[in-house]
């Protein structure tokens, strides 16, 4: 597996609109083969921070990901809601093992 972590700082008067076009990127990313989770978080303390935890079959899959319709229309709905540009960090996954991740 390979897992991406995603953090996003929003505009405090864009977080609704944000969760709106993440939400609807997300229901859309779980539909592809290649992803295996897709999910979007937001800080308790600060709801104006997420983060979105992206776990792929495979190194090549974020790649097919952001090729498709759903994520260029997120990528550009959501690009002046950020209050900062977005950032990423990679992992590989420990537990569960490469099959339990569709058990979950």
């Amino acid at each position: 597996m390979f897992i991406v972590h995603v953090f996003v700082h929003v505009k405090e008067d864009q977080v609704e609109a944000f969760k709106a076009a993440t939400i609807e990127n997300a229901q859309n990313s779980v539909q592809e083969p290649g992803i295996a989770r897709f999910d979007v978080i937001q800080e308790q303390d600060d709801p104006t921070r997420f983060v979105l935890v992206e776990v792929y079959r495979t190194a090549e899959d974020p790649a097919r990901h952001k090729d498709t319709t759903h994520y260029l229309k997120w990528r550009d709905t959501v690009a002046d809601m950020m209050a900062k540009p977005r950032s990423a960090i990679k992992y590989s996954n420990i537990y569960p093992g490469e099959n339990g991740w569709d058990s979950l």
